[in-house]
C-alpha cells in the first residue's frame, strides 16, 4: 500500500499501562482507553490530544471498554477478575461492579439502551445486564470462548 492519502492526522498520545479496550464518547470529546497492567482508565481529550485524567478503577486486565448507548455510562471488563466495571462519565466515579463469571472480554449494547451484553470467555456464555437494574438478567450459553461482540441491525 501506498502512503495515506493526507485526509488524516496521526497522533500518539501515551496512556497507561497495557492499554487496549476503548471507546470514543457519543459526542466525540472524550477518549477512555482501559489499561490492563495498571489497572487505570485514561481520559483523552481529543481537542488537545492529551490525557487530562487518570482514573484509579482498579480493573486490572482491563479487556473492553464500552460506553453505553446514552454515553452516561462507561463498562469495563477484565479477563482476570468476575466484575464489570461501570463508571459514571460525569461523575468519573465507580457505580457498580457487576459479577459476571470468571473473567470477561467483549461488551456491546443493544441500540435502545435496555442491555449490555458482555461475552465471559471462561464461562462459555454471554451474560446479559440491564442497564436500569445494573444486575445480570441472564445468559446466552454460546460455548467455548466467547469474545469479541458486535451489534448489527437489519435495514
Amino acid at each position: 500500500m501506498g502512503a495515506p492519502s493526507g485526509d488524516w492526522n496521526q497522533t500518539v498520545v501515551p496512556v497507561g499501562e497495557g492499554s487496549e479496550g476503548f471507546d470514543v464518547a457519543r459526542d466525540g470529546a472524550e477518549i477512555w482507553v482501559g489499561n490492563a497492567q495498571d489497572g487505570t482508565v485514561s481520559i483523552v481529550d481529543v481537542a488537545s490530544k492529551k490525557v487530562t485524567q487518570a482514573l484509579a478503577a482498579d480493573v486490572r486486565g482491563a479487556n473492553r471498554l464500552k460506553f453505553t448507548p446514552d454515553g452516561k455510562l462507561a463498562f469495563v471488563s477484565t479477563l482476570g477478575g468476575p466484575d464489570v466495571t461501570v463508571i459514571d462519565r460525569a461523575t468519573r466515579k465507580i457505580v457498580k461492579r457487576i459479577p459476571v463469571g470468571h473473567g470477561a472480554a467483549g461488551l456491546s449494547c443493544n441500540l435502545n439502551g435496555a442491555r449490555a451484553f458482555v461475552a465471559c470467555s471462561p464461562d462459555g456464555y454471554v451474560a446479559v445486564i440491564d442497564l436500569q437494574s445494573l444486575e445480570v438478567v441472564g445468559h446466552i450459553e454460546v460455548g467455548a470462548g466467547p469474545d469479541g461482540l458486535a451489534w448489527v441491525t437489519r435495514r
